[in-house]
C-alpha cells in the first residue's frame, strides 16, 4: 500500500493531537486566568476552522479542488506542515511548565524571550499557522482554505489577548520592551502590537 499524501497529513495531525493532549498535564500550577468575551470568540474560530479544514467538511460541502498540487507538491506541503509542527513543539518544549493552552499566568512565570522566542513572541501560533495553511493548501477547496483563516485569526485574537495579560501581569516595562524587540507572529514585521492597548 502506497503512502499517499492524504496519509501524510493525517499521521502529522494526528501525531500533533495526540502528542499534545498528551503534554497538557506537564505543566505549572495556574495562578490567575483571563477571562471575557474575546476568549469565546478565538475558541470559536477555532473550532470552526479546525472543522473546516477537514477533508470531510470539504466532501460534506461538495467543494471541488481550487487547484491540483500534484504529488510532489502535496509531499512538499507536508514537509511544511510537518517544519511548523516542528517549530511549534520546540517552542512549547522550551517553554516547559509555563505552558497553557488557556491564556494564564503560571507558577513562577516569567518574559521566555530566548529560544523561538527571540524570533517571535508567540512561536507555537506561528508553526501551526504554518502548518495549517500548508495543509489548506495542499486540500485546495474553498472550505479549507476558510478554515485556515478562522484559525489564523483566532490565533491572532488570542495572542492579542495574552499580549495584554501577559503586560497586566508581568508589567508594562519588562514585557512592553520584549513587544518592542521580537515580532509577533511572523519574523521581519516589527510593527506589530507595538503599541499596548
Amino acid at each position: 500500500m502506497k503512502f499517499t499524501p492524504d496519509m501524510a497529513f493525517a499521521v502529522i495531525w494526528i501525531g500533533w493531537l495526540a502528542s499534545w493532549i498528551a503534554a497538557a498535564s506537564w505543566s505549572a500550577r495556574t495562578e490567575k486566568r483571563a477571562a471575557g468575551l474575546p476568549a469565546a470568540a478565538y475558541r470559536i474560530l477555532l473550532i470552526a476552522g479546525a472543522a473546516l479544514l477537514t477533508p470531510w467538511a470539504s466532501r460534506r460541502l461538495a467543494a471541488e479542488r481550487v487547484w491540483d498540487t500534484g504529488e510532489a507538491g502535496a509531499y512538499l506541503l507536508a514537509a511544511v506542515a510537518l517544519v511548523g509542527i516542528a517549530f511549534a513543539w520546540w517552542a512549547r518544549i522550551y517553554l516547559g511548565r509555563l505552558w497553557s493552552s488557556a491564556v494564564t499566568r503560571k507558577e513562577g512565570h516569567r518574559i521566555v524571550d530566548t529560544g523561538p522566542y527571540a524570533f517571535v513572541r508567540h512561536p507555537i501560533y506561528t508553526g501551526l499557522i504554518a502548518a495549517i495553511f500548508a495543509s489548506a493548501i495542499a486540500e485546495a477547496t474553498w472550505p479549507a482554505l476558510l478554515g485556515a483563516a478562522f484559525v489564523t485569526c483566532g490565533l491572532w485574537i488570542k495572542a492579542r489577548i495574552e499580549e495584554r495579560f501577559l503586560t497586566a501581569e508581568l508589567g508594562v516595562d519588562a514585557y512592553g520592551a520584549y513587544r518592542r524587540r521580537v515580532p509577533m507572529l511572523f519574523p521581519g514585521i516589527r510593527k506589530q502590537g507595538s503599541g499596548i492597548r
